[in-house]
């Protein structure tokens, strides 16, 4: 059997989420080398910025879903791995010792193939 290749409309989210990741990665190797008072101004930077991309991903998990499309992105899944980024890093920010650290794992896995529920 073999698989049709994804929608351009799937593959171009992709691109944006994966160009975030990426210059979110540049900004923690950044961040590191800084120091502490930059490091936490980055850090304010990737939250901000993961906020904007899960609002996105919030708004698009509400459009209505394109009926030909084979494979569509489970934007509900991306805004929970989101959500929990951002909650690393608001946890990075503001460490408290009596609490142990919430070691779940994200999913990483975006794509779904069939109707979108």
């Amino acid at each position: 059997m073999k698989l049709s290749p994804p929608p351009r409309k799937l593959f171009a989210r992709f691109r944006l989420v994966s160009s975030l990741v990426f210059t979110l990665g540049l900004t923690t190797g950044a961040a590191r080398a800084a120091g502490t008072a930059s490091e936490q101004a980055n850090v304010d930077v990737m939250i901000r910025q993961l906020n904007a991309v899960e609002a996105v991903a919030r708004r698009s998990a509400e459009l209505p879903s394109d009926g030909s499309s084979r494979y569509h992105l489970d934007y509900n899944r991306l805004a929970a791995d989101i959500a929990r980024i951002r909650q690393g890093l608001q946890d990075y920010l503001a460490p408290s010792r009596a609490q142990p650290r919430d070691a779940a794992e994200l999913s990483g896995q975006y794509q779904r193939e069939g109707a979108q529920a």
